[in-house]
Protein backbone atom coordinates (compact mmCIF):
# COMPACT_ATOMS: atom_id res chain seq x y z
CA UNK A 1 0.00 0.00 0.00
CA UNK A 2 1.14 3.56 -0.67
CA UNK A 3 0.20 6.39 1.68
CA UNK A 4 0.74 10.09 1.06
CA UNK A 5 1.58 12.25 4.08
CA UNK A 6 1.19 16.01 3.68
CA UNK A 7 3.31 17.78 6.27
CA UNK A 8 6.81 17.01 7.51
CA UNK A 9 6.59 18.54 10.97
CA UNK A 10 6.99 16.45 14.10
CA UNK A 11 3.67 14.60 13.84
CA UNK A 12 3.85 14.18 10.06
CA UNK A 13 7.37 12.76 10.34
CA UNK A 14 6.29 10.38 13.11
CA UNK A 15 3.31 9.16 11.09
CA UNK A 16 5.46 8.63 8.02
CA UNK A 17 8.03 6.69 10.06
CA UNK A 18 5.35 4.57 11.68
CA UNK A 19 3.82 3.69 8.30
CA UNK A 20 7.18 3.13 6.63
CA UNK A 21 8.45 0.90 9.43
CA UNK A 22 5.26 -1.14 9.09
CA UNK A 23 6.02 -1.90 5.44
CA UNK A 24 3.93 0.82 3.78
CA UNK A 25 5.38 2.94 0.98
CA UNK A 26 5.17 6.59 1.98
CA UNK A 27 5.35 9.80 -0.03
CA UNK A 28 5.80 12.73 2.36
CA UNK A 29 5.30 16.33 1.27
CA UNK A 30 7.57 18.95 2.83
CA UNK A 31 7.51 22.69 2.26
CA UNK A 32 11.27 23.19 2.44
CA UNK A 33 13.46 21.79 -0.39
CA UNK A 34 16.35 21.20 2.02
CA UNK A 35 14.11 18.94 4.12
CA UNK A 36 13.12 16.97 1.02
CA UNK A 37 16.75 16.58 0.01
CA UNK A 38 17.83 15.45 3.47
CA UNK A 39 15.05 12.86 3.77
CA UNK A 40 15.76 11.43 0.32
CA UNK A 41 19.55 11.44 0.54
CA UNK A 42 20.28 10.91 4.23
CA UNK A 43 16.96 9.52 5.53
CA UNK A 44 16.82 12.24 8.16
CA UNK A 45 14.46 15.15 8.76
CA UNK A 46 16.92 17.92 9.72
CA UNK A 47 14.27 19.98 11.56
CA UNK A 48 12.44 17.30 13.54
CA UNK A 49 13.89 14.13 15.12
CA UNK A 50 17.20 14.64 13.36
CA UNK A 51 18.68 11.80 15.47
CA UNK A 52 16.23 9.26 13.99
CA UNK A 53 17.08 7.40 10.78
CA UNK A 54 13.88 7.34 8.74
CA UNK A 55 12.61 4.27 6.95
CA UNK A 56 13.89 3.78 3.42
CA UNK A 57 10.23 3.29 2.44
CA UNK A 58 9.78 7.07 2.80
CA UNK A 59 10.26 9.34 -0.22
CA UNK A 60 9.94 13.12 0.17
CA UNK A 61 8.60 15.62 -2.37
CA UNK A 62 7.78 19.33 -2.63
CA UNK A 63 4.85 18.67 -4.98
CA UNK A 64 1.32 17.68 -3.97
CA UNK A 65 0.80 15.77 -7.21
CA UNK A 66 3.90 13.66 -6.57
CA UNK A 67 2.77 13.05 -2.99
CA UNK A 68 -0.58 11.71 -4.21
CA UNK A 69 0.85 9.67 -7.10
CA UNK A 70 -0.59 6.13 -6.92
CA UNK A 71 -1.58 6.75 -3.28
CA UNK A 72 -4.20 4.50 -1.70
CA UNK A 73 -4.85 7.09 1.01
CA UNK A 74 -3.55 10.47 2.16
CA UNK A 75 -2.90 11.79 5.67
CA UNK A 76 -3.00 15.58 6.08
CA UNK A 77 -0.74 16.69 8.93
CA UNK A 78 -0.36 20.46 8.64
CA UNK A 79 -1.17 23.28 11.10
CA UNK A 80 -4.92 23.85 11.21
CA UNK A 81 -4.65 27.40 9.84
CA UNK A 82 -3.20 26.00 6.59
CA UNK A 83 -5.89 23.38 5.98
CA UNK A 84 -8.07 25.31 3.57
CA UNK A 85 -5.13 26.07 1.31
CA UNK A 86 -4.17 22.39 1.31
CA UNK A 87 -7.74 21.32 0.51
CA UNK A 88 -7.92 23.75 -2.41
CA UNK A 89 -4.59 22.51 -3.75
CA UNK A 90 -5.67 18.87 -3.52
CA UNK A 91 -9.13 19.36 -5.02
CA UNK A 92 -8.09 19.30 -8.71
CA UNK A 93 -5.58 16.46 -8.37
CA UNK A 94 -7.17 14.00 -5.91
CA UNK A 95 -9.68 11.44 -7.16
CA UNK A 96 -13.21 11.72 -5.78
CA UNK A 97 -12.84 8.44 -3.93
CA UNK A 98 -9.33 8.82 -2.46
CA UNK A 99 -9.56 8.33 1.34
CA UNK A 100 -8.21 11.40 3.13
CA UNK A 101 -7.56 11.30 6.88
CA UNK A 102 -7.03 14.63 8.62
CA UNK A 103 -4.62 14.56 11.55
CA UNK A 104 -4.71 18.32 12.27
CA UNK A 105 -6.58 19.78 15.24
CA UNK A 106 -8.40 23.09 15.53
CA UNK A 107 -11.19 25.32 14.25
CA UNK A 108 -10.96 27.72 11.30
CA UNK A 109 -11.05 31.26 12.64
CA UNK A 110 -13.00 32.92 9.84
CA UNK A 111 -15.72 30.30 9.32
CA UNK A 112 -15.86 28.37 12.58
CA UNK A 113 -15.58 25.15 10.57
CA UNK A 114 -13.88 22.01 11.79
CA UNK A 115 -11.06 20.50 9.69
CA UNK A 116 -13.19 17.83 8.03
CA UNK A 117 -15.87 20.43 7.23
CA UNK A 118 -13.26 22.56 5.45
CA UNK A 119 -12.28 19.62 3.26
CA UNK A 120 -15.89 18.73 2.55
CA UNK A 121 -16.57 22.32 1.49
CA UNK A 122 -13.52 22.53 -0.78
CA UNK A 123 -13.42 18.99 -2.20
CA UNK A 124 -16.90 17.47 -1.98
CA UNK A 125 -17.81 13.80 -1.46
CA UNK A 126 -17.79 13.86 2.38
CA UNK A 127 -17.84 10.07 2.73
CA UNK A 128 -14.16 9.78 1.78
CA UNK A 129 -12.93 11.87 4.74
CA UNK A 130 -11.85 10.77 8.18
CA UNK A 131 -10.10 12.27 11.19
CA UNK A 132 -7.41 10.69 13.36
CA UNK A 133 -6.90 11.74 16.96
CA UNK A 134 -5.73 10.32 20.26
CA UNK A 135 -2.97 10.36 22.90
CA UNK A 136 -0.22 10.26 20.30
CA UNK A 137 2.90 12.21 21.21
CA UNK A 138 5.10 12.21 18.12
CA UNK A 139 8.21 11.78 20.27
CA UNK A 140 6.96 8.38 21.44
CA UNK A 141 5.24 7.20 18.26
CA UNK A 142 8.41 7.67 16.22
CA UNK A 143 10.26 5.42 18.69
CA UNK A 144 7.67 2.67 18.35
CA UNK A 145 6.32 2.95 21.89
CA UNK A 146 2.83 1.43 22.32
CA UNK A 147 0.01 3.87 21.57
CA UNK A 148 -3.55 3.95 20.27
CA UNK A 149 -5.74 6.30 18.29
CA UNK A 150 -9.29 6.67 17.01
CA UNK A 151 -10.24 7.12 13.36
CA UNK A 152 -13.66 8.70 12.84
CA UNK A 153 -15.54 8.85 9.55
CA UNK A 154 -19.11 9.12 8.31
CA UNK A 155 -18.32 6.10 6.15
CA UNK A 156 -17.80 2.80 8.01
CA UNK A 157 -15.94 1.48 4.97
CA UNK A 158 -13.45 4.36 4.91
CA UNK A 159 -12.94 4.12 8.67
CA UNK A 160 -12.29 0.38 8.43
CA UNK A 161 -9.89 0.81 5.50
CA UNK A 162 -7.84 3.44 7.31
CA UNK A 163 -7.93 1.42 10.52
CA UNK A 164 -6.13 -1.40 8.75
CA UNK A 165 -3.74 0.96 6.92
CA UNK A 166 -2.53 2.65 10.13
CA UNK A 167 -2.58 -0.31 12.51
CA UNK A 168 0.67 -1.92 13.63
CA UNK A 169 2.00 -3.98 16.50
CA UNK A 170 2.69 -0.81 18.48
CA UNK A 171 -0.06 1.52 17.14
CA UNK A 172 -3.58 0.26 17.84
CA UNK A 173 -6.43 1.84 15.88
CA UNK A 174 -10.09 2.10 16.81
CA UNK A 175 -12.99 3.45 14.72
CA UNK A 176 -16.08 5.51 15.42
CA UNK A 177 -18.64 7.55 13.50
CA UNK A 178 -18.66 10.69 15.68
CA UNK A 179 -16.51 12.97 13.54
CA UNK A 180 -17.75 16.17 15.23
CA UNK A 181 -17.10 14.81 18.70
CA UNK A 182 -13.57 13.67 17.87
CA UNK A 183 -12.67 17.01 16.28
CA UNK A 184 -14.08 19.11 19.12
CA UNK A 185 -12.18 16.98 21.64
CA UNK A 186 -9.00 17.42 19.60
CA UNK A 187 -9.29 21.21 19.70
CA UNK A 188 -10.47 21.56 23.30
CA UNK A 189 -7.83 19.39 24.95
CA UNK A 190 -5.04 21.68 23.71
CA UNK A 191 -6.66 24.66 25.45
CA UNK A 192 -7.06 22.76 28.71
CA UNK A 193 -3.41 21.69 28.51
CA UNK A 194 -2.45 25.37 28.30
CA UNK A 195 -4.45 26.03 31.47
CA UNK A 196 -2.78 23.10 33.23
CA UNK A 197 0.63 24.33 32.12
CA UNK A 198 -0.14 27.79 33.49
CA UNK A 199 -1.18 26.30 36.82
CA UNK A 200 2.14 24.45 37.15
CA UNK A 201 3.99 27.58 36.02
CA UNK A 202 2.33 29.46 38.87
CA UNK A 203 3.55 26.86 41.35
CA UNK A 204 0.25 25.05 41.88
CA UNK A 205 0.12 21.28 42.28
CA UNK A 206 -1.60 18.13 41.11
CA UNK A 207 -4.95 18.96 42.73
CA UNK A 208 -5.21 22.11 40.64
CA UNK A 209 -4.18 20.28 37.48
CA UNK A 210 -6.79 17.58 38.13
CA UNK A 211 -9.42 20.24 38.74
CA UNK A 212 -8.67 21.92 35.43
CA UNK A 213 -8.59 18.63 33.54
CA UNK A 214 -11.94 17.38 34.83
CA UNK A 215 -13.73 20.72 34.52
CA UNK A 216 -12.12 21.11 31.10
CA UNK A 217 -13.56 17.72 30.19
CA UNK A 218 -16.96 19.04 31.28
CA UNK A 219 -16.54 22.07 28.98
CA UNK A 220 -15.55 19.75 26.15
CA UNK A 221 -18.56 17.49 26.74
CA UNK A 222 -21.04 20.37 26.78
CA UNK A 223 -19.77 21.70 23.47
CA UNK A 224 -19.68 18.28 21.81
CA UNK A 225 -23.23 17.62 22.96
CA UNK A 226 -24.49 21.02 21.78
CA UNK A 227 -22.93 20.63 18.32
CA UNK A 228 -24.52 17.26 17.67
CA UNK A 229 -21.70 14.98 18.74
CA UNK A 230 -21.84 12.23 21.34
CA UNK A 231 -20.77 13.11 24.87
CA UNK A 232 -19.45 9.55 25.35
CA UNK A 233 -16.76 10.36 22.75
CA UNK A 234 -15.18 12.62 25.36
CA UNK A 235 -14.53 9.56 27.53
CA UNK A 236 -12.52 7.85 24.78
CA UNK A 237 -9.10 8.18 23.20
CA UNK A 238 -9.81 11.52 21.48
CA UNK A 239 -11.18 13.03 24.68
CA UNK A 240 -9.95 11.75 28.02
CA UNK A 241 -7.03 9.85 26.50
CA UNK A 242 -5.60 12.80 24.62
CA UNK A 243 -6.44 15.18 27.46
CA UNK A 244 -4.38 13.14 29.93
CA UNK A 245 -1.41 12.88 27.58
CA UNK A 246 -1.46 16.55 26.59
CA UNK A 247 -1.92 17.89 30.11
CA UNK A 248 0.59 15.68 31.92
CA UNK A 249 3.49 15.11 29.53
CA UNK A 250 6.56 17.26 29.08
CA UNK A 251 6.35 16.30 25.41
CA UNK A 252 3.22 18.48 25.21
CA UNK A 253 3.97 21.79 23.51
CA UNK A 254 0.68 23.20 24.83
CA UNK A 255 1.47 22.39 28.44
CA UNK A 256 5.05 23.64 28.06
CA UNK A 257 3.86 26.87 26.50
CA UNK A 258 1.35 27.34 29.32
CA UNK A 259 4.16 27.06 31.87
CA UNK A 260 6.23 29.53 29.86
CA UNK A 261 3.37 32.06 29.71
CA UNK A 262 2.84 31.87 33.46
CA UNK A 263 6.50 32.80 33.87
CA UNK A 264 6.31 35.75 31.48
CA UNK A 265 7.09 34.12 28.12
CA UNK A 266 5.37 34.86 24.82
CA UNK A 267 3.95 32.86 21.93
CA UNK A 268 6.54 34.32 19.57
CA UNK A 269 9.40 33.24 21.83
CA UNK A 270 8.07 29.70 22.11
CA UNK A 271 7.50 29.37 18.37
CA UNK A 272 10.98 30.64 17.54
CA UNK A 273 12.54 28.29 20.07
CA UNK A 274 10.68 25.09 19.10
CA UNK A 275 9.63 25.62 15.43
CA UNK A 276 6.24 24.28 16.52
CA UNK A 277 2.70 25.62 16.31
CA UNK A 278 0.85 25.85 19.63
CA UNK A 279 -2.62 24.87 18.41
CA UNK A 280 -4.24 25.58 21.77
CA UNK A 281 -3.27 29.25 21.55
CA UNK A 282 -5.43 29.59 18.45
CA UNK A 283 -8.15 27.18 19.53
CA UNK A 284 -8.95 29.27 22.61
CA UNK A 285 -9.98 32.03 20.20
CA UNK A 286 -11.80 29.96 17.61
CA UNK A 287 -13.76 27.67 19.95
CA UNK A 288 -15.47 30.49 21.82
CA UNK A 289 -17.64 31.77 18.91
CA UNK A 290 -18.85 28.19 18.40
CA UNK A 291 -19.65 27.92 22.10
CA UNK A 292 -21.44 31.27 22.19
CA UNK A 293 -23.57 30.35 19.18
CA UNK A 294 -24.46 27.05 20.81
CA UNK A 295 -25.16 28.66 24.19
CA UNK A 296 -22.38 26.76 25.96
CA UNK A 297 -20.27 28.10 28.83
CA UNK A 298 -16.50 27.58 28.49
CA UNK A 299 -14.97 29.56 31.37
CA UNK A 300 -11.55 27.86 31.30
CA UNK A 301 -11.22 28.46 27.57
CA UNK A 302 -12.17 32.12 28.05
CA UNK A 303 -9.63 32.51 30.85
CA UNK A 304 -6.87 31.05 28.66
CA UNK A 305 -7.83 33.41 25.85
CA UNK A 306 -7.66 36.39 28.19
CA UNK A 307 -4.15 35.46 29.31
CA UNK A 308 -2.67 34.74 25.87
CA UNK A 309 -4.35 37.36 23.72
CA UNK A 310 -5.38 40.12 26.16
CA UNK A 311 -2.35 40.05 28.45
CA UNK A 312 -4.34 39.14 31.54
CA UNK A 313 -2.57 37.92 34.67
CA UNK A 314 -2.94 34.11 34.84
CA UNK A 315 -3.16 34.19 38.62
CA UNK A 316 -6.02 36.70 38.48
CA UNK A 317 -7.82 34.66 35.83
CA UNK A 318 -7.45 31.57 37.99
CA UNK A 319 -9.02 33.37 40.93
CA UNK A 320 -11.90 34.51 38.73
CA UNK A 321 -12.64 30.86 37.92
CA UNK A 322 -12.75 30.08 41.64
CA UNK A 323 -15.20 32.95 42.17
CA UNK A 324 -17.79 31.56 39.74
CA UNK A 325 -21.19 30.59 41.22
CA UNK A 326 -21.34 27.07 42.66
CA UNK A 327 -23.21 24.55 40.51
CA UNK A 328 -24.03 20.87 40.12
CA UNK A 329 -21.06 18.90 38.79
CA UNK A 330 -22.77 17.82 35.58
CA UNK A 331 -24.86 20.47 33.88
CA UNK A 332 -25.58 21.42 30.29
CA UNK A 333 -25.71 17.84 29.05
CA UNK A 334 -29.48 17.36 29.11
Amino acid sequence: MKIGVIGAGSWGTAIAQMLGSNGQNVNIWARRPEVVSSINCDHVNPRYFSDVELSHNIVATVGYRDCLYNADAVAVVTPSKLLRGVARALAPIASDTLPIVICSKGVEAESGLLPVQIFEQEMGNPDRFAVLSGPNHAEEVIQGMPAATVIASKSPEVAAFLQQAFASDHFRTYTCSDVVGVEICAACKNVIALAVGMSFGLGYGDNTASLLMTRGLAEMSRLVNALGGEAITCMGLAGTGDLIATCTSQHSRNRRFGEMVARGGTLEEFTNETHMVVEGAYACQTLLPLAKKAGVEMPITEAVRQVIWEGADPRVEGLSLSDRPLKQEFYGLG
